[in-house]
């Protein structure tokens, strides 16, 4: 049997807790199941690119050391995504929801756009925090 990489594990972990938390969380906001898109969906508690991301971190920072190239590349990587998620795409998706109001409003026969969300800095803390704690059971598991 292929044994999967400490690696690879840390990445598929912290998206499928954070994606199944969004899910949850839903779930129990509007006492409904049938949220199904939310664990596919950007945007919303906790952040899946902040969880993804810093799983993979800790688990190059525990098993390879902080003072590598590779942690070092892979912390920059985890830098860009958690600022894309949260500047760039966050403010793309409030844009995207101004157009969807003015569509709305002016009643104009084009079709309303899916606005897509990015992450607040909550959203982030609480994805960043969730990568840790997968990516130091992934590393502990896997030892």
């Amino acid at each position: 049997m292929v044994e999967l990489s400490p690696y690879l594990w840390a990445i598929a972990a912290g998206w499928i807790v954070a994606q199944g938390a969004k899910y949850i969380i839903v779930a129990l906001k509007t006492r409904s199941i049938s949220h199904v898109r939310q664990l596919y969906l950007s945007g919303n508690m906790p952040s899946a690119h902040s969880a993804t991301t810093i799983a993979l971190v800790t688990v190059i920072g525990l098993k390879d050391g902080i003072e590598t190239g590779l942690f070092g590349l892979a912390s920059l990587f985890a830098a860009i995504v958690i600022y894309d998620s949260m500047m760039v795409r966050r403010s793309v998706g409030e844009q995207g929801l101004a157009i969807q109001a003015l569509i709305k409003e002016g009643a104009s026969k084009v079709l309303v756009p899916r606005a897509a969300k990015g992450h607040t800095p909550l959203e982030v803390l609480v994805g960043s925090f969730v990568g840790v704690t997968v990516g130091l059971v992934v590393f502990f598991a896997t030892k």
